[in-house]
């Protein structure tokens, strides 16, 4: 047939107009005037008044197009890829499931992080509960997590620590709790050799142990002030330091508020930033 003919039939076939293509392919009519502009997939056809139009060999072309952009071929290698021996195009779509095999497994980590940090945010600590005892001590409370997230859970505070629990191992965990149990054996220690709040030893003492709270959190001095009240007034938090020393929990309280006035804020307006 020649090129009059060919010409002849594809008028007589009529084709779609590019809003069917469109729809019929999935994409948007701006896209498909994109790849006619580039040269990706141009229509071929006429219909009765004379506008170009998609015939049924440029659908299948654009379903390849489709197809190509999707397994993530760049827009300006279609074209030649369309025509390319059949081993050319094969060494493309296996080099592509390649790479979707890499994105899969990058997704599948992601997801499994999502999954942590949701159970974080449920737990508190994501210890292994036969583990925990060991972890934490004599002094672990199996409701404190969920006492803490029932009050705090709203927080951008439960929020950071969530997402920092989710990250760490129980090793990580050890990490953090000894030297917080070593601090609060140093803080006794100071106040039963009579250190007094406003000092250089105090101030260094809560500077200590705002930093051991900012593994959790930031603590900012006006928080910590309001950390060291809650050591006085949430049930069960005195008692654990007192057992250690008698009044510590107190005296932890105000060394915090001194050094708090060492960093400009009045501990009698500290606020929760």
């Amino acid at each position: 047939m020649d090129e009059h003919r060919r010409a002849e039939h594809r008028r007589a076939e009529g084709g779609v107009t590019v809003g069917r293509a469109a729809a019929e392919i999935g994409v948007s009519v701006r896209t498909l005037h994109h790849w006619d502009e580039l040269g990706v997939a141009q229509p071929s056809g006429r219909n009765q008044s004379g506008y170009r139009s998609y015939l049924s060999v440029d659908i299948a072309r654009l379903r390849r197009v489709v197809l190509l952009r999707d397994l993530g071929v760049p827009l300006a290698r279609i074209p030649a890829l369309l025509t390319a021996p059949a081993a050319e195009r094969r060494a493309e779509l296996a080099e592509r499931r390649r790479e979707l095999g890499d994105t899969i497994e990058r997704l599948e980590a992601v997801a499994r992080s999502v999954d942590r940090l949701l159970e974080a945010d449920e737990l508190g600590v994501l210890v292994p509960e036969d583990e925990r005892q060991a972890v934490f001590g004599d002094d672990w409370n199996p409701t404190m997590a969920e006492t803490a997230r029932t009050r705090w859970g709203d927080s951008a505070q439960w929020a950071e620590y969530a997402e920092r629990s989710a990250t760490r191992t129980p090793d990580d965990w050890r990490a953090l709790v000894g030297p917080m149990r070593d601090l609060v054996d140093e803080l006794a220690e100071a106040k039963r050799a009579g250190v007094v709040a406003g000092s250089e030893t105090a101030n260094t003492l809560a500077e200590r142990h705002r930093a051991a709270l900012s593994e959790y959190f930031h603590c900012t001095p006006s928080m910590h002030v309001i950390t060291g009240r809650l050591a006085l007034t949430e049930p069960g938090m005195a008692d654990t330091y007192d057992r250690i020393e008698p009044g510590l929990a107190e005296w932890l309280s105000n060394i915090i508020d001194a050094n708090a006035r060492s960093h400009g804020v009045d501990p009698d307006t500290a606020v929760w930033e």
